[in-house]
């Protein structure tokens, strides 16, 4: 999601990290309703009612139908009546892999004669954008939207905001929803949709041309009570590890491919002295999410897709063995003193250490290893070169059991947009092109779930290879777990409870309140 662009010290802006824009979730009610009000079951009949009209008028213009007759019927997606969480996780189950199975689309999609055909010349026009991403990710952003003017005219607004999720209700509930916004989680998407009403269905002409391009499981995120609303934006690859190649090399350290050789390794720099690896847990007012990527990792390799799917709706607790057994495994690590926390001090040291300085220590030599997303890019100073024979490097952290095959950790963006008029709805369609892909990822630190993003547009060879296992179909991806759970649970509860049990808390009691915030209904 990040740019490769430097990162000035001081204060780390919120867009760094996709966990730090949660929060204000404990700002918000989570409580997701089994059955539908009657308000939002009037709105999907309506939409269904829409689509039908739509499909029939879109029949009768040559250009959208070539479009629509390439990608089939497509009536409402599939997905639960519920929850985002349960969509999400049920999706990700039905889809398998959740990886590009059918590989890179390459070709030009045709969108932007599709969108003159259907909404003419938008010159004059804009397009507002309203999202958390700041600095020279915005930058990133805002140059990729220029293919958008010169094929229709129209101009972005790009806002962002370190307090997106709070303000995007006022904003709401003032009348003065924007155009267009970038929802951080699945599940902040499903609650505004649910409690507000106010997001606007994916146009069916929109939603079937996406469908050519993501994958089921990655189009499934955005549904909310059977009705698509969130279009796949960036994915992020959170499955790796950071090191530094050549303070290895002089170690002779060798990259692990098991969770046998991890072991093995991590136990080899620690009888040399040295602790294997650093951590921090620091993020303002959402330290302590860090950790949770480090329990989803544990259970997704422990229990396997199944047993993750079945936590993140509640079905396995916080408190069962399986859960227990994962947040263990984290503290065979993360609470050893002789394994963290290189660089900065004793395991105490992981509350007050930012999530994002273990990169200066890699990039120093003085921390082996850092667990972190593909995006950890950003946190290096500009001029650092990434991959093999470069100044740092990152691996695939290992699975630990073969019979759930290549497990990936993941998480992502949606596009949703809060009004209907031509050029927004053109956006939409663009945003769901390979163009904008790759557009995207040319101008820094992105990939995507667009199976026709050309990985050689990858800013990195750490994306390069986060891309091509994303796309690998024997890739078993799931999404973040604590960004599908209410926010509830996913945020207030697991960052409060984190940041106690590194800091002294016992296994038990911290699942046991992690447990007990879930919502009742």
């Amino acid at each position: 999601m990040h740019t490769g662009y430097s990162i000035v010290t001081g204060s780390i802006p919120i867009s760094a990290c996709r966990k730090p824009l949660k929060t204000f979730s404990f700002l918000l009610t989570c409580e997701r309703p089994h059955t539908l009000s009657n308000e939002m079951e009037v709105n999907r009949m309506a939409h269904k009612a829409t689509r039908k009209r739509l499909a029939a008028t879109v029949a009768g213009v040559g250009a959208i139908a070539l479009v629509l007759s390439a990608c089939g019927s497509s009536s409402s997606s599939s997905g639960t009546t519920s929850a985002a969480a349960t969509s999400a996780a049920a999706s990700s189950a039905a889809g398998g892999g959740g990886s590009a199975s059918a590989g890179p689309v390459s070709g030009d999609s045709g969108w932007c004669d599709t969108v003159k055909s259907k909404y003419g010349d938008l010159t004059g026009k804009t397009v507002g954008i309203y999202t958390t991403i700041t600095g020279t990710e915005a930058d990133a952003y805002k140059k990729s939207y220029q293919l958008f003017t010169e094929c229709t005219g129209a101009t972005v607004a790009y806002e962002d905001s370190k307090d997106f999720e709070a303000q995007v209700l006022v904003r709401i509930d003032s009348g003065n929803a924007p155009d267009i916004a970038i929802f951080p989680q699945p599940g902040l998407l499903s609650q505004i949709v649910n409690d507000k009403g106010a997001v606007k269905p994916l146009p069916e002409d929109t939603e079937a041309f996406a469908k050519q391009y993501f994958p089921d499981d990655w189009m499934n995120y955005g549904v909310v009570n059977d009705i698509p609303f969130g279009l796949p934006n960036n994915a992020d690859f959170k499955s790796l590890v950071w090191y530094n190649p050549k303070v290895w090399a002089e170690k002779g350290w060798t990259v692990p491919t098991t969770w046998d050789e991890l072991t093995a390794l991590q136990d080899k720099i620690a009888a040399s002295g040295t602790k294997p690896w650093c951590m921090g847990i620091g993020s303002g007012e959402a330290t302590g999410w860090y950790m949770t990527d480090w329990l989803e990792e544990y259970v997704l390799r422990m229990s396997g897709p199944d047993v993750y799917d079945q936590w993140v709706t509640n079905e396995v607790k916080f408190t069962d063995p399986q859960i227990a057994d994962a947040l263990a495994g984290v503290g065979e690590i993360a609470k050893n003193p002789q394994m963290v926390n290189s660089g900065f001090g004793d395991v105490q040291s992981i509350a007050s250490t930012q999530f994002s300085d273990p990169a200066a220590k890699v990039l120093s030599g003085e921390c082996p290893m850092w667990r972190f997303a593909a995006n950890g890019d950003a946190f290096f100073p500009a001029g650092t070169k990434f991959g093999e024979d470069g100044d740092v490097n990152a691996f695939y952290f290992p699975p630990m059991n073969d019979k759930f095959g290549q497990t990936v950790l993941g998480g992502g963006t949606f596009y949703a947009a809060f009004q209907d008029r031509p050029e927004v709805d053109a956006f939409m369609y663009f945003a769901a092109s390979p163009e904008y892909a790759n557009e995207r990822a040319k101008a820094g630190s992105y990939i995507s779930a667009n199976k026709g993003l050309d990985g050689a547009n990858a800013s990195t060879p750490i994306l390069q290879t986060a891309l091509k296992k994303l796309q690998d179909p024997e890739t078993t991806f799931r999404f973040d777990a604590s960004d599908l759970m209410p926010a509830q649970v996913g945020s207030a509860a697991e960052w409060k409870q984190f940041t106690a049990w590194i800091t002294g808390q016992d296994d038990a009691t911290t699942l046991a309140n992690i447990q007990a915030a879930w919502p009742s209904s």
